[in-house]
């Protein structure tokens, strides 16, 4: 990994860090010191590959990028940027994907997930109120959405009626198909 730097119009592109600090010393305003020349040292050896600034003095920096670059005009021409992974669907296509999995045909056992917000009574004032509930279950089903509308149905025959139940496409409510019945 090469690092690029630039102060104003100084610039260089380095191929170590000892190369990079030795830059730096050789302009005055910057004031290189151990503890400068350490967080350079940690910042190229982490995975981080954001720039990173650092402050000479008010509204004045100085810059590090991390780089494959092994030239200043590759650098420049940005031949060397890091690949960004193509995106594998837009958020349409994941919502699709998502309710097609809840409602694809699974005979047997399933366990679920769900996090719900229950009504409880406080015994001290008489009042209500929500709490939010975890529950989850193996039972068997068809389907994700089977899964789901057994686990709604037995709650709302036990717990009180203005307790409020999730989407079963949104993220409270998790399924896994465990196999099939005997």
């Amino acid at each position: 990994m090469n690092l690029y730097l630039r102060y104003f119009d100084k610039e260089a592109l380095v191929y170590s860090v000892d190369e990079a600090i030795e830059f730096l010393r050789a302009i005055p305003e910057i004031g290189m010191n151990a503890a400068l020349e350490a967080d350079i040292r940690e910042y190229a050896a982490s995975d981080v590959f954001y720039p990173k600034r650092y402050k000479v003095r008010t509204r004045v920096y100085f810059i590090i990028i991390k780089t494959t670059a092994e030239t200043m005009l590759d650098f420049k021409q940005k031949k060397a940027m890091r690949p960004i992974p193509p995106a594998t669907a837009d958020r349409r296509d994941l919502a699709a994907s998502a309710m097609t999995k809840l409602t694809e045909i699974h005979p047997g056992w399933h366990e679920g997930a769900l996090d719900f917000k229950r009504v409880v009574t406080i015994p001290s004032t008489g009042k209500h109120e929500y709490r939010d509930t975890h529950f989850e279950v193996r039972c068997k089903a068809n389907s994700g959405q089977d899964c789901y509308n057994r686990m709604v149905e037995y709650l709302r025959d036990r717990v009180d009626s203005r307790s409020q139940f999730p989407s079963a496409k949104g993220k409270n409510f998790s399924f896994r198909y465990l196999g099939m019945w005997k």
